[in-house]
């Protein structure tokens, strides 16, 4: 595969996505465990949303990876490397969406094993971290317009 441009619109869509996804997780009820509970719906939403958000900040990832330098991944793991590799994402940042994408693989094939606990615990404290990667890419993206191609 050989480096191109990064489709602003394409990674933009994503991050999109992505803000899209975690508006719809702080408008369920979370201001208590119980209150999340209370309704089965509001679990399974922020199930959702929240693997959604993931899958598009992982996609947005392999998306600049893959035309910005010629690198295919198949798997998710392998983005947040590549992008620390090519100086998109820096040591802590590579860091976290390599664990996000790691959670990601346990909603999507380890779900069982996913307690309720543990996703309102995300939702309400680690959802900033997930926008903050897709601050960081939309920052990479800003400091180096010859990598981006802006056009519809």
């Amino acid at each position: 595969m050989s480096p191109g441009k990064v489709s602003y619109r394409i990674v933009a869509d994503r991050l999109g996505w992505v803000e899209t996804m975690l508006a719809d997780i702080q408008s369920l009820p979370l201001s208590s465990f119980e209150t999340f509970t209370q309704e089965k719906r509001n679990v399974w939403a922020a199930e959702s949303c929240l693997r959604r958000a993931l899958e598009a900040l992982l996609d947005a990832g392999r998306h600049i990876a893959a035309k910005g330098f010629g690198q295919g991944i198949s798997e998710y793991r392998e983005i947040p490397e590549k992008l620390y590799e090519y100086g998109v994402l820096g040591g802590e940042e590579a860091r976290l969406m390599k664990k996000m994408a790691g959670y990601r693989n346990r909603l999507v094939h380890f779900y069982h094993e996913v307690s309720i606990q543990e996703l309102y615990e995300i939702c309400t404290g680690n959802l900033e971290e997930v926008r903050a990667l897709g601050m960081a890419m939309k920052e990479w993206i800003k400091d180096n317009p010859e990598m981006a191609d802006r056009s519809l």
